[in-house]
C-alpha cells in the first residue's frame, strides 16, 4: 500500500494545527523517534514529528492524514519492546506524550479518567494518595498508560488482578478518519452490542488513537509482604509454581529468576541483592488488609516450597527489605541489555503447567546453537521472558544461532498451548511468528476488522499485519 510523501505545504498545515514549536522535522527530530526500547529492531526516522496536546489537534491531524493518505504512527514513552511504536513508513508520528493530564480520580465510583500520556508511576501514586491503586504492574514505571493499554500489558501481579484489559472501562478514541468515538464509561457492566472498546485495547494503534481513558480502581491493600525462596536448581524452582497454585492461595506475584540474572542486577544497579547463594528463586508477594491473615497465608504457602525442595524462606516485612529485592527485579530487563552489544527478545506465554516444561527446553537451547540464554518471568501467570544475547559473536553467526533458537522456542510456546506474547505484542518484529501461530483464518479476521477501522491503512501500518 502507497504512501503519500510529505511536503512543505503538510508541513505547514500541521503547523497551524499545534503550535510551530510543536511540530519537528530534519535535523529538528531527536533520533530517539527512530526506535523503541529495542534498538536491535532497526531504526525508522519519521518525516515530521508533532507533539499533540488535544482530541481537536489529533482529530484534525488524522482527518487531514486520512484524506492524503499519509502515513501517522502513535507514540507514548517509546519504552515498547518490539518496535511497535516506530514509523516503518514515514509520514507523522504523532507524539501523545503532552496529553499527560490526570482528569479526575473519582472516589465515589472507584475510577480514574486520564490522558494517555499519564506515566504509569504518575498515575500509581496519584490514587494513592487516595487510598485507592490502579492493579496493572507493567514492569517498565515509566511508560504511558495509554502504551500499556495499546499492548495490553500484563506485569507482576497478573495472577492475581489481572491484565490492563481488565481496568478499562471507557475511552475516547480518535479514529482514522478523524472521527471521535466514546466508549463505555463509569459503568461497571456493558451488554450493549459487540465490545469495540476491547477490540481496540491491545491492538497497538493500528484501529484508533486513544486521546482519554476510564480506569477502574480497587482499595489500596494496608500491607505487602514479599518471600524470598531459594532453591538448589531450576527445576525444583519451577515445579514449585504449580504446587503453589493447587494450594489454591493466589499470591499477589510470584516471579523465578536465576542467579546469573540477579548478578547481572547487582552489577548494573551497584546494590548487593539480599541471597545469591542459591541458583534459582522464587520471589512472591502478598497483600491485603488484615496482617494476621497474610502471616496465615504466606506461612502455609512457604510450607509448600519447603516441601517441593526450596533451601529456605527468607521473609521481606520491611519496606528497606522489600525495595532491595524488588529494585533488582525491577532492572532485570537493563541489566542483561546492558552486558551484551545485541539481543532479541522473547515473550511467550504458556499454560501455568506448561512453565516447568517450557523452561527445561530453553535452558537445552542455550547448550545446543552455543549462545548465551538469560530468562526471568511471571511464573504466576505462564509470561515468561527469555533473552538471546549476541555477546562476541560475529553478525552471520549471531543472526544464525539467534534465529533458529527464536523459531524453537515459540513453535515450542504453540506446541504446549501458548502464544507468541504475554504481554509486550508484536510490533513489526514478532510478525512471522504471529502469522505461524494463529493461522490464515483468524489473521484474515483481524484483517477484515483493521479494513473496517482503517480502510486506507494509515494508522501504524507494518505492525502486527
Amino acid at each position: 500500500m502507497g504512501y503519500r510523501k510529505l511536503t512543505e505545504e503538510d508541513i505547514g498545515v500541521l503547523r497551524e494545527i499545534c503550535s510551530e514549536d510543536r511540530v519537528y522535522v530534519g535535523s529538528e527530530i531527536n533520533e530517539d523517534f527512530s526506535h523503541d526500547e529495542m534498538v536491535e529492531y532497526g531504526k525508522f526516522m519519521p518525516e515530521v514529528v508533532v507533539e499533540a496536546k488535544s482530541i481537536d489537534e489529533v482529530s484534525r491531524i488524522m482527518k487531514y492524514a486520512y484524506k492524503n493518505r499519509i502515513p501517522v504512527t502513535p507514540r507514548g514513552s517509546g519504552t515498547g519492546l518490539c518496535g511497535g511504536a516506530v514509523p516503518i513508513h514515514g509520514g507523522i508520528l504523532l507524539s501523545l506524550a503532552l496529553m499527560d493530564r490526570i482528569l479526575e480520580i473519582d472516589e465515589d465510583n472507584m475510577t480514574a479518567v486520564v490522558e494517555p500520556g499519564v506515566l504509569l508511576m504518575d498515575l500509581t501514586k496519584a490514587v494513592a494518595e487516595k487510598g485507592l491503586m490502579y492493579p496493572p504492574d507493567p514492569g517498565e514505571k515509566s511508560a504511558t498508560i495509554g502504551g500499556n493499554v495499546m499492548t495490553n500489558a500484563g506485569g507482576m501481579r497478573a495472577i492475581k488482578y489481572g491484565v490492563t484489559r481488565d481496568y478499562v472501562l471507557g475511552m475516547e478514541v480518535v479514529l482514522a478518519n478523524g472521527e471521535i468515538l466514546e466508549l463505555g464509561g463509569k459503568i461497571v457492566k456493558n451488554s450493549s452490542g459487540y465490545s469495540i472498546k476491547d477490540i481496540i485495547v491491545g491492538s497497538e494503534g493500528t484501529l484508533g488513537i486513544v486521546t482519554k481513558l476510564t480506569l477502574k480502581l480497587m482499595p489500596l491493600p494496608e500491607r505487602m509482604i514479599s518471600l524470598l525462596v531459594p532453591f538448589g536448581g531450576l527445576d525444583e524452582c519451577i515445579e514449585a509454581v504449580p504446587k503453589i497454585i493447587r494450594s489454591q492461595i493466589i499470591p499477589t506475584a510470584i516471579e523465578f529468576m536465576e542467579r546469573e540474572v540477579i548478578e547481572a542486577a547487582e552489577e548494573y544497579l551497584g546494590k548487593k541483592f539480599p541471597d545469591k547463594s542459591a541458583d534459582a528463586y522464587l520471589l512472591l508477594s502478598f497483600d491485603g488488609s488484615d496482617t494476621e491473615e497474610i502471616e496465615k497465608i504466606y506461612e502455609r504457602v512457604a510450607e509448600v516450597c519447603l516441601d517441593a525442595g526450596a533451601i529456605d524462606v527468607f521473609i521481606a516485612d520491611t519496606d528497606e527489605r522489600q525495595e532491595s529485592i524488588w529494585d533488582a527485579r525491577g532492572a532485570f530487563l537493563e541489566a542483561i541489555k546492558s552486558s551484551t552489544p545485541s539481543m532479541d527478545e522473547c515473550d511467550v506465554v504458556v499454560p501455568r503447567d506448561k512453565i516447568p516444561e517450557f523452561v527445561k527446553f530453553v535452558d537445552t537451547l542455550e547448550e545446543r546453537y552455543e549462545i548465551r540464554l538469560r530468562s526471568f518471568g511471571h511464573a504466576g501467570d505462564g509470561n515468561i521472558h527469555v533473552y538471546v544475547c549476541k555477546d562476541d559473536l560475529d553478525d552471520e553467526t549471531w543472526k544464525h544461532r539467534r534465529d533458529k533458537v527464536m523459531e524453537a522456542m515459540y513453535n515450542k510456546s504453540i506446541e504446549l498451548g501458548g502464544q507468541v506474547s504475554g504481554e509486550h505484542g508484536i510490533g513489526h518484529a514478532k510478525i512471522g511468528y504471529l502469522n505461524d501461530a494463529l493461522g490464515h483464518v483468524y489473521m484474515d479476521l483481524m484483517r477484515s476488522i483493521k479494513l473496517a477501522f482503517d480502510p486506507e491503512g494509515i494508522l501504524n501500518p507494518g505492525k502486527v499485519f
